[in-house]
Order: structure tokens, then sequence, then C-alpha cells
């Protein structure tokens, strides 16, 4: 198409200009003052010579039209998957497109919208921003944005030059319900109560109810069930039941007609931690390791030591009275039955039967041990003898039972088949000061006695000695723990004997394992996340693992393998689809983790709504439209008047064009302006000459 229009380009500076304007203003009055009937011919001889001035053109110019933009902003992120919206946000951008079709010199340009990395949320407005910078600012006549409104970087709305509508998905009867644990720790003592906040709320058009079903499941066992008001805070008082990590899951049900599920349940993963160690130290013949268990305890800030030991044997006899043996009488009551149960471990090395605790004491610590204690034996020469402490109640709940026999020779222990896989003992040989040497033997110096035992039914070996019998036993009594350890020559390691081992870190499993923590238990399956990804690890005693289920937060169940990398370790790196709570289970160890939150900041808030965007929107002269009341038609409006109404959307016609060739032409050269203004003076000089 072509454009005329006059251009001016003055001669003479625009003051220049104004000021002859005036002159001849002034000369034409006074003129007319005068009574000169040629008045208004000199004023357009003077206004001739002002256009000679002002050296007017004609401009011609080719212009290409450009069209007019509409920018469609689609919210495809996790929200709008919920019900129906994914379905009512096509049928939206299917209309708008057959509307922009029909419309001439009219373009529609769509940018979807996804889920934010991490957390982050619906950012449609940044992805607004972006498609507008791709644009020119003057072509953009409307924006549409598709969206459940539920939005999170409002602030970062960009400026727009045009009318921006909102089409709304969902319905306005929705309603869903939120599971909230508030104030969740991420450490917590053992033995002490702490206190979570848990809130059931309901959004949006909910049914009226008082309370609702609420599990509690721990480590992935069976779930507590309970009933718990709506839409009020409730305080849980909770105490952990073991050291380590305690993965707390709460759920509640999903009902009829709620939008989702996803934000039902919530995962809390607190880390159980002991204020204090308390263990209780027997010691029995003197002997060179002694002082070893005491410094190794002892070394230990987070452990509370009772030395219980025997100076002086009773078959001593020396003449001195009893009363003056000690300086104060040996709590062994307090201990043994009225404190028992405070003690996480008790230990008895080199202890023999002497009738300085009596039965009923040792019944104690063996009922203990039933209960949930842990009892730890260190045995000597004396463990194979008729005062041993296996012929006493506590044989009850030892794993191994003594044949009398005592094997006095060098030998370097070894880890049995099971002790490959055991915790306690899996990759100790890789603790060694020395490699292993080529015919397997650990790089650890030799210890030289070993009291022969027959192992209990139920008992673990996991440490060997010569004849590979057992070294090291393992047993579950009850609810509690025993280790039998058949040697008094662990302390040679810690004296650097032949090089010496791993005394600490093995006493260091052995305890935690009595104690029950859980990255010391056998059969194990547990997560570490890093982002979407997760390392899932799974221990076993077993050669081989069954396959594992895993169920996303979406209901959706994946079925891996996982790859042994080591005896009784089998692991597997695996991308998560999308953050959230997710099961795993083999059919023998189940657990949960949460990757990100457990309800992301998507199911936070899930009814849609109109009220974050129209801030936005109404300065525009735009319109917030529910989808669910019909598809809106699209209309011209003028810039500044409004641009929606009931069942329309207006956007406003940019009439943007593209210059492709300009010609500019004077309207009159000088001469002709000269004579045109010489003729009109002349006129004048006759027309008054006439008078």
């Amino acid at each position: 198409m072509t454009a005329d229009q006059i251009i001016l380009d003055p001669l003479l500076p625009w003051p220049v200009v104004w000021a002859a304007l005036a002159l001849v203003l002034l000369a034409v009055i006074l003129a007319a003052w005068r009574g000169l009937s040629g008045w208004w011919l000199r004023g357009l001889a003077g206004l001739a010579l002002l256009a000679a001035l002002l050296n007017p053109s004609l401009q011609e110019e080719e212009r290409d039209p450009l069209t007019d933009i509409v920018v469609a902003v689609v919210d495809e992120s996790a929200s709008q998957r919920i019900g129906d919206r994914a379905e009512q946000a096509a049928a939206a951008l299917a209309r708008l497109e057959a509307e922009v079709a029909t419309r001439p010199n009219t373009e529609l340009r769509v940018a979807r919208v996804g889920d934010a990395e991490g957390d982050g949320g619906s950012l449609v407005m940044g992805a607004l921003a972006e498609a507008m910078a791709q644009e020119p600012q003057g072509r953009i006549a409307g924006v549409v944005m598709i969206t459940d409104g539920r939005i999170h970087d409002v602030p970062s709305a960009p400026q727009l030059p045009a009318p921006l509508h909102t089409l709304l998905t969902g319905h306005q009867d929705d309603w869903d319900r939120r599971l909230v644990v508030k104030n969740a720790p991420a450490f917590g003592i053992l033995d002490e109560e702490l206190t979570l906040t848990i809130r059931i709320e309901d959004q949006g058009e909910a049914p009226t109810v008082d309370t609702v079903p609420l599990t509690i499941a721990v480590d992935g066992g069976a779930p507590m069930k309970f009933d718990v008001p709506v839409n009020e805070d409730m305080e849980l008082p909770l105490v952990l039941p073991h050291g380590g990590m305690n993965v707390l899951q709460f759920e509640t049900p999903e009902s009829e007609g709620e939008l989702t599920n996803r934000n039902n349940a919530a995962v809390v993963q607190i880390n159980g931690v002991r204020d204090r160690l308390r263990v209780l130290l027997v010691s029995g013949e003197p002997h060179a390791g002694e002082r070893t268990w005491r410094n190794l305890l002892k070394s230990d800030a987070s452990v509370d030591l009772v030395h219980f030991t025997i100076l002086r044997p009773p078959e001593k006899q020396d003449g001195v009275p009893v009363e003056e043996l000690s300086l104060i009488a040996f709590p062994t009551y307090e201990l043994f039955v009225e404190k028992l149960e405070d003690f996480d471990l008790v230990i008895f090395d080199r202890y023999r039967r002497q009738g300085i605790l009596p039965n009923e004491y040792l019944q104690n610590v063996a009922d203990y041990v039933t209960r949930g204690g842990a009892v730890l034996v260190a045995g000597g020469p004396e463990y194979a003898s008729a005062e041993s402490v296996y012929r006493s109640p506590l044989g009850d709940v030892l794993p191994g039972a003594p044949t009398a026999r005592l094997i006095e020779e060098g030998f370097v222990p070894r880890l049995s088949e099971l002790g490959q896989r055991h915790p306690v003992t899996e990759g100790l040989e890789d603790l060694a000061p020395q490699p292993t040497a080529e015919d397997g033997t650990p790089g650890w110096g030799r210890w030289f006695r070993q009291i022969d035992v027959t192992p209990s039914p139920d008992a673990t070996s996991i440490m060997e000695g010569p004849e590979n019998r057992p070294l090291l036993l393992l047993q579950r009594v009850g609810e509690g723990r025993a280790a039998l350890l058949a040697t008094d020559q662990s302390w040679l390691w810690d004296r650097g004997y032949e090089g010496g081992g791993p005394q600490l870190e093995l006493l260091r499993r052995l305890a935690h394992w009595l104690m029950k923590e859980p990255e010391l238990e056998e059969e194990a399956l547990w997560v570490e996340p890093a982002g979407q990804t997760m390392r899932i690890i799974r221990r076993t005693l077993g050669e081989e693992v069954p396959p594992l289920t895993i169920t996303g937060p979406d209901g959706t169940e994946t079925v891996v393998e996982l790859q042994q990398i080591s005896p009784g370790r089998f692991e597997l790196q695996w991308e998560a689809p999308e953050i959230g709570l997710y099961k795993l289970t083999d059919g023998e160890e189940s657990t949960v983790i949460a990757l990100g939150p457990t309800a992301p900041r998507e199911f936070e808030q899930t009814i849609a709504t109109g009220e974050l965007l129209t801030p936005v929107v109404e300065p525009t002269n735009g319109g917030v439209l529910r989808i669910e009341d019909g598809l809106p038609t699209l209309r011209d409006v003028r810039e500044g008047r409004p641009a929606s109404g009931r069942g329309w959307i207006g956007i406003t016609p940019r009439e943007a064009y593209l210059t492709a060739d300009i010609r500019i032409l004077p309207l009159l050269p000088a001469w002709a302006f000269l004579l045109l203004s010489a003729l009109l003076i002349l006129g004048a000089w006759v027309r008054e000459g006439r008078r």
C-alpha cells in the first residue's frame, strides 16, 4: 500500500520563521487599521513567502503491512493436570487458534510453561516476558493466558502494551483436602518427647465434616489410625523409636470429589540422636586389655561409662579385713536392679562367676536383653571354665556355648562368608593397616587365644579363628541383642602389634548394631536423594534380592532391578520423573522418600482462582473468564476501551507496517512561491490605487 503526507523542511531556523510570521501578522493588522482595501492580499503574499521558507514537500511511502500478534501463554504445570483442566486448556487454545485464523492480518504465538526446576512452581509471567521479548512491542495486539490462576511469579509481570486476558480452567465447585505438617525438626533426642503440629485443611467448596481419618506409619511399617479434626492445628507428641533416620509418613485417604490426593500425604524425616550413650562395663579378672576397653569408651565424649571392676578375686587370702577393701560399697543393687534399664549397653569383660554378682542380678540382665537391651561378652579363659558366665542365667541369651577347649596359637582373624556381607564387618578388611595378602589373609595383626564355642541355632558367626571356629557371634534375643567375642586378645590391635587392626571401628559398629542403629541392620532398604535422582541401596545377607517396585506420586508403578556392587550390597541410580512422595518395596523391605517437598508448591493451593491475576489484568482493561462458562469470541477494540465482556475478549489492532520505499517531491519550486507572492502584492497595489 501507499501513504502520502506533506512534510516541512524550513530553510531557516524555526525561531526565525516564527518571527517572520509575527511580522507578517503585524503588517496585515497595520494595513487593515489604515483602511487599505488590499490588506488581505498583502497577508496572502506574506503567507506565500512564509510557505517558501517552510519548504513544503510531498512524501510518498510504499508500506508493507505487518500482522498483529496475539500471544497465548498456556500453563502446563502439574496443577494443570488435575481433573479435566488439561482438556479445558486444549479446547480454549483450539478456539483461540480458530478465532485468530479467521481474522486478516493477525498471527498467534503460543508459549507453553511446564514445572519450574526444583520446586519453583508455575513461572507463567517469566514465560510471558520471554515470549514478548521475541516480538516487536508495536505489533502485540493482545495477550491470552490459559491457566488455573495458581501462578507463583505474579510480581514479575512485564509491562503490557495490549489487553491481557485470563481464561481460567477448573470449576467453580472444586474442592480439595490438604495435609500439612508444621515445625518438624531435622534432629531429635532419643527418649525425649518432641512435638509436631499437624493440620488437615479443606479448600474450596468442600463438604462439611468434623473429623477425617489419619494414618501414621514409621519407617514404612504398619500404619496407626486416628480420627482428627478438620481445619484445626493438632499437636502430636512424639518419641523417636530408634537412632538414625526415622521416616514418619502421615496420610489421609482421598475423599470422593476432591481434586487430587497429591497433597494428602506428608513425609517427615527426623534424625534420632542419642544425647548420651550409657554403658555399664563389668570387668572381671584383671588383664592387659582391661585398660583398652576403658580408654576406648572414655575417649568418646558422648559415652557415659559406669565401670564395675573386680580388683581382688575372692580366692585371694591376705588377711585384709573386708571392710577395708574399699572406701565405699559399690552400688550393685542400684546398677543391676534399679538402674539397669537406663543403660544402652552392658559389657562383660573376662567376667567369671565368683559370687560377687548373684544369679538374681544376672537374671535381671538376661531379662533386660529380652525386653530390648544389649549385652556384649568379651571372653577369656574363664569363659571356658566351670565359672563361665555362660553357666548362669545370662547363658540363655548368649549366642555361643563354651566347649571347655582353649585354642592358644597365633592366628589372623578372618571374616566369615556372612561376615563379608554383615554390616558390622562389611569392608573391615579395607581398613586394615596393610593390604590383603594374595591368599586372602587380611592385612592386620595376629591374636593368640580363642575360646572354642558352639554357636546357638539363632546365632550368626561373622568372624572366624583357627579351624574356621566362630570368633565373633551375634544373636537377636526377643526384643534385644547379644554378642560374644570369643577372645581377650583384641587389645593387640589397639596396641599396634604387627601393625594392629581396626579395633575402634569394629567395636563401634558392634556397639551400634547392639543398640539397633538402622545403618547397621542386616536387611535394609534406603534411599539417598540428590535432586530428582535416587541412589537406592539394598543390603542383605542373601545372595540376591527381588525386583523393586517404585510407586510414584501419581500412583504409577515402576519395577527395577538392583545391581550387586559388593557382597550383600545392591544399588541403583534412578532418575525420578517428578518431585513428590515415592514408595519403594521389594516385598520384604519397604521405605518411603520425599523428593523435594511431599506436596510440591503446585499442590499447596489447588483451587483455580483469578484473584492473583486481577491486579495485572485490570490495568490493561482485560478480563478473567472461566472456561466452564463458555469459550469466548475475539473482537477488535480501540485502545483504552474496555476489552472484555460476557462471552468475548478484545484485542487492539496495531496497524503496524514496514516502510519499503520513500519518495519526496517539493510541492512548488521556490520561484513559484516568489511569483505568487509578487502577483499578490501587485494585486494589492492595483486595488488600493483605484481608490
